[in-house]
């Protein structure tokens, strides 16, 4: 059965996407042709009937996705099939000027980013499945529940963990983390849960827009060698000025009452569970001296670090095998015993797909749309003729709507020639932007669904000025600090 709707209305977001659809259709066809498509071999074909095709395609799949609450189809499934449909379309227009290899050859291309980034995300899910299994998040909920702080105390303690956890954990693990232990003191409370969770994602969605491991925006920037580990670290101030300002002012509305902790065991942190953090922060280190030093692509450290995990999770399967104890169960029941030894297989069945398979989808959707050129228009009307700094902040914007992902993929793809600074400020604004709207990014949306009926789109709506309060704030921060240079 279905699991039940949210309260909020999913259609008000569908709407405010086909206005954007419907705008961003108009501007591509009304922009001046490019000669050339982005390698400068083929002729632009944004023109041709299949481009319009591919269009209307990338649309509809988006409305599918954004209507994902309503529909409960996962959002992976459009984009896949528009991915597929996209890229045939790419191969009609180009066997239509016989350039049939070119096609091939621009395929291939997009298939091996998205193949590094696969790498990457796969053993970062790996990792974040088996600390949770070992109880690690689950121990730090408990401390933090069962320690006796005010409400106001314990909403500022889950933003600051957020904050700082999500450029590790990444913004989706670490709001469902601290998603619970806001629900948990919570109870009985919704205005409490509400403001908590629009703290928790702002604080993650912030807290990732200055490392790569945070976010999957700025994982992509970083891969792509644009900006190097070190150099996010200049966005850490003005992410963080981003994230104090809302819940400062969502901070008066939290009462310094005591909670009521609820009656729960301690849970104890299982064999190995602190190993594998070590783990886990030792094969970050890996990736960043590797790309560093080597320049190495890093998806080659965290895939040796995924290595060194399997084998050490052999150990820890023998030594659960020994005390182990099958439950013996009626032979007419079909039922899985609750408890089993460890085994790292099931942490990698647990990874994420759907995100991972939309993402595919989202990479080869875009990748698309640049073979026929529609990239290189929008870099020539938003990079030339508005401005990097102003395209760069509505990027932010078009992040809370759509998604951050395919947005900050477009602008890589168009290649728009900027200064260091600027390739900061659409890293950060990718990374805040999607704060402004419950549904702007994955962190939101996780909570949306942990908090049914109680953090909603409307809920997070009643805040957005406040965001985007602290989105200004988090820009003009960057300006002041590290200027944006010249506009190259």
């Amino acid at each position: 059965m279905f699991e039940q709707i949210p309260s909020f209305d999913p259609w008000f977001p569908n709407m405010c996407f086909l206005r954007f659809c419907s705008l961003l259709l108009l501007m591509v066809l009304w922009m001046p042709a490019a000669a050339f498509a982005a390698d400068g071999t083929v002729a632009d074909m944004t023109g041709h009937w299949t481009g319009w095709v591919a269009v209307g395609l990338f649309a509809v799949a988006y409305v599918f996705i954004i209507a994902e609450e309503r529909l409960h189809l996962r959002k992976s499934k459009p984009i896949l099939a528009a991915a597929g449909f996209m890229w045939m379309l790419v191969a009609m227009a180009y066997h239509s000027l016989d350039h049939d290899q070119d096609a091939v050859e621009l395929l291939r291309h997009n298939v091996l980013e998205y193949a590094e980034l696969l790498l990457f995300l796969l053993v970062a899910m790996v990792f974040i499945n088996t600390l949770t299994e070992r109880n690690v998040f689950q121990a730090l909920r408990h401390w933090l529940v069962t320690r006796g702080y005010s409400l106001r105390t314990l909403y500022w303690l889950t933003g600051f963990f957020a904050f700082f956890m999500s450029p590790v954990a990444d913004n989706l693990t670490t709001a469902l983390v601290l998603g619970t232990v806001a629900i948990a003191v919570g109870a009985g409370n919704a205005a409490f849960v509400s403001v908590s969770c629009i703290s928790i994602v702002v604080a993650a969605n912030a807290g990732g827009a200055f490392s790569p491991f945070g976010d999957i925006t700025t994982l992509m920037v970083w891969q792509k060698g644009i900006v190097g580990f070190f150099e996010f670290f200049e966005l850490f101030l003005p992410s963080l000025i981003s994230w104090l300002i809302p819940a400062a002012l969502m901070s008066l509305t939290v009462p310094k009452t005591a909670p009521v902790i609820p009656a729960e065991g301690a849970p104890s942190i299982k064999r190995g569970g602190m190993a594998v953090l070590v783990m886990f922060l030792g094969t970050i280190a890996l990736t960043v001296a590797l790309h560093q030093t080597l320049h190495l692509p890093p998806f080659l450290g965290m895939m040796t670090g995924l290595g060194i995990l399997t084998i050490y999770s052999y150990f820890i399967r023998l030594d659960e095998l020994r005390s182990w104890e099958p439950i013996q169960l009626p032979e007419v029941a079909d039922v899985k015993p609750a408890k089993k030894p460890f085994d790292i297989f099931i942490s990698m069945k647990r990874v994420e797909w759907d995100t991972l398979m939309f993402f595919y989808g989202v990479v080869l959707c875009v990748g698309a749309l640049g073979a026929f050129g529609y990239l290189a228009k929008m870099s020539v009307f938003f990079y030339n003729d508005i401005g990097p700094t102003w395209a760069n902040i509505l990027v932010g914007f078009a992040s809370a709507i759509v998604d951050n992902i395919p947005v900050m993929f477009a602008v890589l793809s168009m290649q728009p020639d900027m200064s260091h600074n600027q390739w900061l400020l659409v890293t950060l604004t990718a990374g805040i932007g999607g704060s402004m709207l419950s549904i702007g990014s994955a962190a939101g949306v996780a909570l949306m669904g942990q908090a049914r009926g109680i953090y909603t789109f409307f809920s997070h709506l009643k805040w957005t000025w406040a965001i985007v309060l602290g989105y200004a704030a988090g820009i003009a921060a960057h300006i002041w600090l590290n200027g944006l240079g010249p506009a190259q």
